[in-house]
């Protein structure tokens, strides 16, 4: 409505009308007596020089103008000087009489002969001097135009704020979902979704929280069955590990590493679902004091860790899950790299915890995949070099319910891998 008014408004006051063409005798009027009788566009005013006038740009001599100002004037042509110009013909045109050639002589209209269109200078000599009239030339761009221009620039201008604050009441609402999708995990509690005034805003919330709700109660069922798998294989390998008592030494060892290893990767299997599945306590922890009590407890145990110090840092969160996160980091440094370097920085409102070694380091191409369930750096099963696969997947789900982001590289000297986690601080 705003910008229908304001083209209604501009449309209204113009555009400035053009100088009509001028009959000869209105002309010829005007030189006689210094006023216009014709009120048909601009006012025709005439000017007064001592010397003959020159013809304007464009402009040329028009005789069979000065001949018919001559005869209404009753003047020798010897007194009078037309110029005309830019005015566009229409055809077909036939010439008015004395007229030899087959096209109108410049500012003839072809239709009305004894106007005088365009631009155009006519001059009568009287005693006083040069009695002038000239009109003025149409311009393409009039103080009109720039009214208009600047019309609808301001329109816009002023438009484009509530037109902002619209898309932006529009937006709000579906980045808060996005965000919200964003941060969502099986487990934990959905963040806080908007209610907006929008039906379709307030579908589309009760349509994620629905999904969120599926996506939970699917995990808790995975968990349910990884549990009931996991009862159910005891009995049997408690069976088997009863009865490889009876082999021989050799081959009790190695039925007895078999089982070990079955044991290991159904336990490592529902650590992995619960902590997937299970939403972290939001406890504060001293990290600080975390890392260094697993830092000596490995150490004691004979592990090549070291601890640097680093300014206090408060998290919230489960401290099992993160012992257990950071224990997977380390224990992965120590088996592939030979030692394990731990430290943490703060930035702002997170703190930034990294794990070097001192190995061969990553590959890039491949650092994606082994943050995937059961995907090794070693792709050999063999249990001397390597755990069940699932020590990273591990890792990504506790730093992800703790709203932290994992991330695995190279140190910059490439003296070895880098593994760091990112987590926010607790105020």
């Amino acid at each position: 409505m705003v910008a229908t008014l304001t083209l209604f408004v501009i449309t209204f006051n113009g555009p400035p009308p053009r100088d009509p063409p001028r009959p000869l005798s209105v002309l010829a009027a005007t030189l006689e007596t210094g006023r216009s009788p014709d009120q048909r566009g601009p006012a025709l005013i005439v000017h007064r020089e001592a010397t003959a006038p020159e013809p304007q740009v464009g402009e040329t001599p028009n005789p069979y103008v000065a001949r018919r100002l001559a005869e209404l004037l009753g003047v020798p042509m010897a007194q009078l000087r037309v110029y005309s110009g830019g005015v566009p013909y229409r055809l077909p045109f036939e010439p008015p009489r004395g007229i030899e050639e087959g096209r109108p002589p410049p500012g003839v209209d072809s239709i009305r002969p004894d106007w005088l269109g365009g631009h155009f200078t006519v001059a009568l000599r009287r005693p006083d001097g040069w009695h002038v009239l000239r009109n003025a030339p149409y311009s393409v761009f009039t103080p009109w135009h720039a009214a208009v221009l600047a019309g609808m620039l301001v329109a816009i201008l002023l438009l484009s704020i509530p037109a902002w604050m619209l898309a932006r009441a529009i937006s709000r609402p579906l980045a808060q979902l996005a965000a919200a999708a964003d941060h969502a995990r099986a487990g934990a509690d959905l963040p806080p979704l908007p209610d907006s005034r929008s039906r379709e805003v307030r579908r589309l919330s009760a349509a994620v929280r629905a999904m969120h709700a599926r996506l939970a109660g699917h995990a808790e069922q995975r968990t349910v069955m990884l549990a009931a798998i996991a009862h159910d294989l005891g009995t049997p390998l408690s069976r088997l590990a009863f009865w490889i008592e009876q082999l021989p030494e050799t081959a009790h060892a190695r039925a007895s590493a078999d089982i070990d290893e079955m044991r290991a990767l159904i336990g490592a299997a529902l650590r992995f679902a619960r902590d997937e599945a299970v939403a972290p306590m939001r406890a504060r922890i001293d990290l600080g004091a975390l890392l260094d009590s697993l830092v000596e407890d490995m150490a004691q145990a004979g592990e090549p860790v070291t601890l640097i110090a680093s300014p206090r840092a408060i998290v919230r969160g489960d401290s099992v899950a993160l012992r257990r996160l950071f224990t997977n980091l380390v224990a992965n440094a120590v088996r592939y790299g030979e030692c394990a370097i731990v430290g943490w920085t703060l930035d702002g409102e997170t703190v930034t915890v990294t794990v070097d070694d001192a190995g061969p380091g990553v590959d890039p191409a491949q650092v994606g995949r082994l943050f995937e369930p059961f995907v090794r750096g070693d792709p050999s099963r063999n249990r001397a070099t390597g755990g069940t696969g699932l020590g990273l997947a591990i890792v990504r789900a506790i730093t992800e319910r703790h709203g932290g982001e994992v991330t695995l590289g190279n140190r910059p000297d490439d003296a070895g891998a880098r593994a760091s986690v990112t987590l926010p601080l607790s105020h």
